[in-house]
């Protein structure tokens, strides 16, 4: 049997992410026939804005593309999926398991701008990028000031 320091501190940092994943999963409906459930983690999202487009970088390792699905919808974004949890097998065995399992949703109000109809998505090396073109009226004119 090995004697593991016991640090107090760290005791605390568990209680803590455990109470902060309680306070910030949103409740999500998967759909009518289900009840109201709660996500069990959510995935880092950079967003980025350039003249023609916005771009949505959501980090999803060891999440299969099957498992991801991405909705625009009333210029709402809406991107969901699922990272499974390995199973134990014979001769294999799990020492300390710190990354998050289960289902996920993120939902991003967009401007009223986008071009819903074109908006496409990409899924390569664990990230997901979601293009959304902007539409003509959202492009910026610029005026000069006389």
């Amino acid at each position: 049997m090995n004697l593991v320091r016991w640090d107090p501190f760290r005791e605390l940092e568990g209680i803590q992410a455990r109470l902060n994943r309680l306070f910030t999963d949103l409740p999500t409906r998967r759909n009518d026939d289900e009840a109201l459930s709660f996500t069990d983690w959510s995935p880092a999202v950079d967003v980025q804005e350039t003249e023609k487009e916005y771009i949505f970088k959501a980090d999803l390792p060891d999440v299969k593309r099957e498992d991801v699905r991405v909705e625009v919808e009333n210029a709402v974004l809406t991107v969901e999926g699922e990272r499974r949890r390995e199973k134990e097998e014979k001769g294999k065995k799990f020492h300390r398991v710190e990354r998050e399992y289960g289902k996920f949703v993120r939902r991003f109000a967009l401007p009223t701008a986008v071009d819903e109809a074109n908006v496409r998505a990409e899924f390569k090396d664990g990230v997901l990028n979601v293009h959304l073109p902007k539409t003509a009226v959202a492009k910026a004119k610029a005026i000069e000031v006389t």
